[in-house]
């Protein structure tokens, strides 16, 4: 039995891309290449149908080739890479617990566990329609494959944990709060810092861009000043988990892990 984390760019999104270009492409062929139409009309579909064909064709190909580089089965294996290098990050003490927000399939919470099989790793996730082959039964699954005993998972809401104040000896994420709607992202990573344990660890990926996050480095010494210690923000498109070339073209840049310890 292998582990099955699924993929970051969901297959059903990109047949659906696909599916698109399709529909396009037969109306272009049906509409403004034959002579059912005339005239004004038929130009105008001409254009709008080619337009839509193009379009669809180029956002089909940049989801096929995100789908091949985050691969966990492909040469690429990107997914890997980032899972793996967040891990590396968490030491968790005997007896410990961690947890991951927004955990998706299960790879971080159980990543982090298997580096630390003395403690506990909890994964937390909504599991929306976003990402409808993401679920509950799935990380569990996956645990189980990899022979990971120390995990469980739970159902929640990263911008209002269900937790009381210090619960955990280690916070993680990857790639989740760009993904939520709101104008204040910093206040989403002060909510997951807020069930962290005095001393505790935190290492918290994402595309922390200015347009995303406003200004990080200032949020690294308001961290500080509240009493966080060794704070960083790692750039990580560095050839660290991805290239700068490929964090263009995969619209990842500004991705970096920020660590520390509270």
């Amino acid at each position: 039995m292998k582990p099955d984390y699924k993929n970051w760019m969901p297959k059903g999104m990109v047949l659906t891309a696909a599916a698109a270009t399709a529909v396009f492409l037969l109306l272009f062929v049906v509409f403004g290449c034959t002579g059912i139409l005339s005239g004004t009309l038929k130009t105008v579909l001409f254009i709008v149908f080619l337009v839509g064909t193009v379009i669809g064709l180029g956002v089909t190909l940049w989801m096929v080739l995100m789908y091949r580089a985050f691969s966990y089965n492909g040469k690429r294996q990107m997914s890997r890479q980032i899972i793996e290098g967040i891990a590396k990050h968490v030491r968790l003490p005997d007896g410990g617990k961690g947890l991951d927000v927004g955990c998706g399939s299960g790879a971080l919470t159980i990543a982090v566990a298997k580096r630390n099989p003395n403690a506990q790793m909890v994964g937390l996730d909504r599991w929306g329609k976003e990402y409808a082959s993401f679920n509950k039964p799935l990380c569990e699954s996956n645990a189980k494959a990899e022979g990971v005993c120390n995990t469980s998972f739970v159902q929640g809401d990263a911008t209002k944990l269900a937790f009381p104040e210090g619960s955990f000896d280690a916070v993680v994420s990857n790639y989740v709060y760009h993904n939520i709607p709101t104008k204040d992202r910093q206040a989403l990573l002060l909510e997951t810092l807020r069930v962290l344990k005095k001393g505790g660890a935190f290492a918290i990926h994402d595309i922390f861009s200015k347009s995303k996050y406003g200004d990080m480095r200032a949020f690294v010494q308001k961290l500080k000043a509240m009493g966080y210690e060794q704070v960083e923000l790692i750039d990580t498109t560095d050839g660290t988990f991805i290239t700068k070339t490929e964090s263009i073209w995969m619209e990842l840049a500004g991705s970096a892990l920020l660590v520390g310890r509270k």
